[in-house]
């Protein structure tokens, strides 16, 4: 199973690139992108930024690798999938916002790949709307020493990654299996 890349060598990958985006935000928009049905394809990032001018990541660079190792986790069935947020050593106000930042990025992705009316189960729908309200959020106030706060951002990431994985089911995996049984 391929390694995501460090956010900070896809943050340089997306400076060089001259796009706007984090390593967050960029994880986010192609996870998104890939759970809502998006085609796997080299040309990723204009998709996820729906600019066709944003020229395709090099082979073998940070973002190639970040592509390739996201494609990887998202469709193993032994739940491997991870989020790239950011270094662990970051203060806990920036791992928060970092979150809610690669929430924001993934609904965008995931509008743009599954549409106005993706074919959600129940609890896909409920994950959706969670994940909007993550998006919508902002640190507020967080005591550094307080392990309480750390151990609801650590239950935060892991919700995140089991609704991604639940709408990549829905909106992925279930037609997939749909027109395997026809």
């Amino acid at each position: 199973m391929p390694d995501l890349p460090a956010p900070a060598e896809v943050a340089r990958a997306s400076q060089a690139l001259g796009l706007a985006a984090t390593a967050p935000e960029l994880h986010g928009a192609l996870c998104g992108w890939l759970a809502g049905g998006g085609e796997d394809s080299p040309a990723w990032v204009g998709k996820v930024m729906a600019d066709a001018a944003v020229p395709s990541p090099a082979a073998g660079s940070a973002l190639e690798q970040l592509r390739q190792a996201t494609v990887a986790q998202i469709d193993d069935g032994e739940f491997s999938f991870q989020l790239l947020l950011g270094e662990d050593e970051l203060p806990l106000r920036e791992r928060a916002q970092a979150l809610f930042d690669w929430c924001r990025s993934f609904l965008g992705g995931f509008g743009l790949a599954a549409g106005a009316q993706p074919p959600l189960s129940e609890e896909g729908n409920e994950a959706l709307n969670d994940l909007g309200r993550l998006a919508a959020a902002s640190v507020l106030e967080i005591d550094e020493d307080e392990e309480e706060d750390e151990s609801a951002l650590s239950e935060l990431e892991e919700f995140v990654r089991v609704a991604v994985l639940l709408l990549h089911g829905d909106c992925v995996l279930g037609p997939r299996h749909r027109r395997t049984l026809n």
